[in-house]
């Protein structure tokens, strides 16, 4: 099986069968975007305990990439720290660059090394991190502190 094929089997499982899809009760960080662009949408709700991330989940609608992208976005940063988390979403940002990144954190997120190839899936598959990262910084952590 070429790598190619793998990827798209992982990210299409990642859209079949999302990971952390739903919402948190009470007490969570909200952060909803949209991409006017193609019609993605998604909600990213955190729930925090002591600056970690003890949870992380998504509702929206959107192509195989947004979703997965977000599925596999919410699995990572559980139990990170808010700043870890901010990281993870800068690396993120890097590897849609096209700049060489890995992810220890999760396999599953280089599957959509490929998607740097196509300029206008990039912003399907940043959607769900740009919320991370808006959520972070709704907590005074990330850019807003000069991470």
């Amino acid at each position: 099986m070429q790598l190619d094929d793998l990827y798209r089997r992982v990210i299409m499982d990642h859209y079949k069968n999302p990971r952390n899809r739903g919402t948190i009760d009470e007490g969570s960080v909200t952060v909803n975007l949209n991409n006017p662009t193609c019609g993605d949408r998604i909600q990213l709700q955190l729930q925090l305990d002591g600056g970690k991330v003890s949870d992380a989940r998504f509702t929206g609608e959107g192509c195989s990439i947004s979703m997965s992208s977000a599925s596999m976005m919410t699995e990572a940063v559980k139990g990170r720290t808010l700043d870890e988390a901010y990281a993870m979403a800068e690396k993120f940002s890097a590897l849609m660059k096209g700049e060489p990144v890995e992810f220890d954190e999760l396999e599953d997120i280089e599957a959509l090394s490929g998607v740097n190839k196509f300029p206008a899936r990039i912003k399907c598959a940043t959607l769900a991190w740009n919320a991370l990262r808006k959520g972070v910084e709704s907590q005074g952590q990330g850019k807003t502190e000069g991470h």
